[in-house]
């Protein structure tokens, strides 16, 4: 059993370019807790073995997704739940002027910067 405590600051940046604290990690996945800046326009990328649900906390967003079959746009707000099924284009970005924070769950646990592949995204990168 594991027990964390909520990190001060960021421990790092995501290859989309989000503020990142790690939150738990476990044989069947990991927890992060991301943060987003006002209006940042984050990378677009795609992962290989790595499924991720996410929880909005705060804030105001938007993500793109595309998994071949289907492509769209989703909002962003406290309370909205979104899955990223591996293989899955995705882009996000915040729209507001606070920070964007969601909890992010990755299944099986994120194998490393190698996992995500920079791919041509929805809007152009801020970051």
């Amino acid at each position: 059993m594991k027990t964390t405590m909520f990190p001060e600051h960021p421990q790092a940046k995501s290859p989309a370019g989000a503020d990142i604290r790690y939150l738990m990690h476990g044989p069947t996945g990991d927890m992060i807790h991301s943060t987003v800046p006002p209006r940042q326009i984050n990378r677009a990328t795609v992962h290989a073995t790595v499924s991720e649900f996410w929880y909005i906390l705060e804030g105001h967003g938007e993500i793109w997704r595309d998994d071949g079959a289907e492509s769209g746009v989703t909002t962003l707000v406290p309370g909205v739940s979104i899955d990223i099924p591996v293989g899955t284009k995705f882009q996000y970005r915040n729209v507001g002027d606070a920070d964007l924070k969601f909890i992010c769950v990755t299944m099986p646990p994120w194998q490393g910067d190698s996992e995500a592949t920079l791919i041509q995204g929805k809007w152009q990168p801020t970051v």
